[in-house]
Formats: C-alpha cells, structure tokens, sequence
C-alpha cells in the first residue's frame, strides 16, 4: 500500500484524532448491539495507539441523525461495549466539538481514551465544513483514518480534517486496501467474480470494472432478471430496470469479444408474491410465469455456479444471490457462502448485505478478507478514487 499507517509515525504522548466507523446495528430501546465485527476489527489499531502511549480521540457515526440530536443514536452504547473489549475504561463527551470537548482532551493522560459523541448530530460533518473540520482538528496532533466503511464519503471527519494534521491510514484500513488492491491488480487466475443484488445501476461499475479483469463473471440475484430480459427471456413481475436494458446487452457483447466466461442463472425459483409467508416453486429460465417474481436461482443454477468457482484461484463476491433476509429465499446465497468457506482460493467478501450474511452464517473466519465497508468496497472495486483514501499521506511524503 502507498499510503502511510500509524506504525508509520510516532505516536507516543500525541493527540491521536482516530475516525472509526462504529455504525453498527443497535437496538434503540435495549441498547443491544447486535453486531459489533466493525467494533472488533478497529481493535489493533486502538491497541497499537493504546500500547505506545498515545492519548486517542475516537470519533464516529452512527445512524442518520439528519444534523440533530437524537437521544437513541448517542454513543454512550458503543463505548461501553467497546471498553469491555479492551479491558479498558473509555471516557465520553456530550459533543464533538467545544469547550468541554477541548477540557476533557487536555486531561487526557497517555494511553487514554475519550469518546466523542456522534459526530452526524452536526450538519457540518456531512457538508464537509472547513470550520467544523478545523474544530476537530484543534482537539489532536495527528490524524488516522480507520474508518474504511465511510472512505467515499466527502465529510469533515474523512477528509476536512486531512487539511490540517498529518493523516495517515489504521491497520483496518491498510487491511482493507491491500485486499481491494491485491483484487485489481494482482489476483491468481482463474479469477472469478459473482455479483448480485437488485438493480443494474448499483453494480454497473462493478460488472464494467471487473469484465476487463476476470476470467469468469457470475451474475445472480434480482438484477439477473434485467440481463435475462436483455437476452430476450420473459421475467414476470421482476424489476427489470428498462434504461439499462443496453448496458446490460454491452456487457454481454463486451464479455464475449473479451473471452470472458459471463454466466447467467439456467433455473430460478419464483413466488407469487415476495414475503415470509410465499411459497416458491423451481422453473427453467425459459418457463417464468407471466404473474412470478424471481427470487433466487435455482438448483441447477447453484451448481453450475459452484461448478465454476470451483476452478478459481481467486473470487470476489458482491451481493446475494436472493432475497436472502427471507430464509425460503436464500437458498443461492447460503450455497455459494458455504462453497466458498471450503475452497482452497483467495475469496474477498464485498461488505454490505453480502457480509451480513457470511457473518450470519457464521463463516467469516473462513474467507480470506470480509469488507467492513459496503459502498466503499463496491466504489473502490469500481476504479473509483476514495476520497478519505487520497487525502492520507503517501509513504514518500513527510
């Protein structure tokens, strides 16, 4: 990676201002996070600034405050749990920002921690405001960023801040990247990429990105349908996404010219409607009733799918298969997690819903690399530049 770390400077008695991302699902009225894998993984780069006696300044999000107060979104929760991780206490602020913010930093000794409260509580931080950016900056000597899930976005706390300290990346972060990196450019072949999810428009980027680079493309989930339909085949009620009806026939064509193995399901399952309640049935792609939604691939599918995969080296994953939050529908996805668990090949987990349901299963542990970032993963696969990336200090600069 090109980019400085924190194990690239010294840290010891600094003011670290260290951006996690600690978004996590939290129930509003116990107080239960349900999931803390973003929590965990920022873990060594706390203990790393923690262990060299830096004075660390967390900051955060969580939820979508909307710029206001919201009392069930402060993050009182999330440093309680994140203190019984690290068998350590973690001080919290009312704010951000201010006079307390500034009196509770200047009391902090090396080796300790202070959390600050939510920063989206401020409009500023999502509008990327110079003030609000320079406020935080007051409060630290030096800047790190773990906070990969929120890299594409333009804020005070992800790229405002880089303006005024020294900004280099955590260990989550350097993980990240090299993952990402080691995808786009220097992946053992065969290499294949399956991608899925609801609409076109999220993942054409992803699917033009990736044609030029893979040796095999697998396309499931709800968006198959728009390919299905661009081949000509009747879909039923499925979401087919008309203005990306050529995309979809480019990426066929570009496929075939670029000798590019692009694998469509052959069978899929449909219900009648989409809900807890439907029951499904298994048709070939050429029978779909005229009244069915297509809801995940079917078993003919999974095994052609599994076949090919078992072939590569190296696999990307982004997006299920199916409506896989409703377990009739998640047959394909839970298939294709389970496979690649097994497989003797680099397989990279985009983040997102996709994560979600690894971790469910319970197989994170058995894939090579899980993104804690769904829309940053995908951005970043896309060729995009990161914006939160590109303000860190390169390994050159001083």
């Amino acid at each position: 990676m090109q980019k400085k770390t924190v194990a690239d400077i010294e840290v010891r008695g600094k003011r670290v201002l260290l951006r996690v991302d600690f978004n996590v699902p939290l129930d509003f009225y116990t107080g239960v996070i349900s999931d803390d894998t973003r929590i965990r993984a920022s873990l060594p780069t706390i203990g790393y600034l923690i262990g060299h006696k830096a004075r660390v300044i967390l900051c955060s999000h969580l939820g979508r405050p909307k710029g206001k107060i919201v009392e069930e979104l402060r993050m009182f929760p999330i440093a309680k749990l994140l203190s019984s991780l690290i068998g350590l206490p973690v001080n919290t602020a009312h704010d951000c920002i201010g006079e307390e913010v500034q009196s509770k930093v200047e009391t902090l000794k090396e080796g300790e921690m202070l959390f600050l409260e939510n920063l989206r509580f401020h409009p500023e931080e999502e509008a990327n405001d110079s003030h609000f950016a320079q406020e935080l900056a007051s409060l630290a000597d030096i800047y790190v960023n773990d906070a990969f899930g929120t890299a594409h976005r333009t804020h005070a706390s992800t790229v405002g801040v880089a303006k005024y300290l020294p900004a280099v990346a955590g260990f989550l972060m350097e993980k990240e990247l090299e993952a990402m990196d080691n995808l786009l450019d220097d992946p053992e072949r065969p290499f294949a990429c399956t991608i899925g999810g609801a609409k076109v428009s999220d993942k054409i980027g992803l699917i033009q990105n990736m044609l030029k680079r893979v040796d095999i493309l697998l396309i499931g989930g709800g968006m198959a349908a728009t390919f299905l339909k661009a081949k000509g085949y009747e879909v039923g009620r499925s979401l087919i996404e008309e203005d990306k009806l050529n995309l979809a026939k480019q990426s066929l064509a570009l496929a075939k010219e670029w000798r590019v193995s692009l694998l469509l399901p052959t069978d899929v399952a449909v219900a009648e409607e989409i809900g807890a309640e439907a029951s499904t049935r298994i048709v070939p792609i050429t029978n779909i009733p005229p009244s069915s939604y297509i809801v995940d691939i079917g078993p003919q599918s999974i095994k052609l799918f599994l076949g090919e995969l078992g072939k590569c080296r190296t696999i990307m994953w982004n997006g299920p298969m199916g409506v896989y939050e409703i377990s009739q529908f998640a047959q394909g996805t839970r298939a294709l997690a389970n496979c690649l668990s097994t497989l003797n090949a680099t397989t990279v987990i985009g983040g997102g819903s996709t994560a979600e349901a690894v971790q469910e299963m319970g197989l994170t542990d058995k894939m090579t690399h899980v993104s804690t970032g769904g829309g940053a993963s995908l951005r970043f696969l896309e060729g995009a530049t990161l914006p939160g990336v590109q303000v860190l200090l390169d390994k050159a600069e001083s």
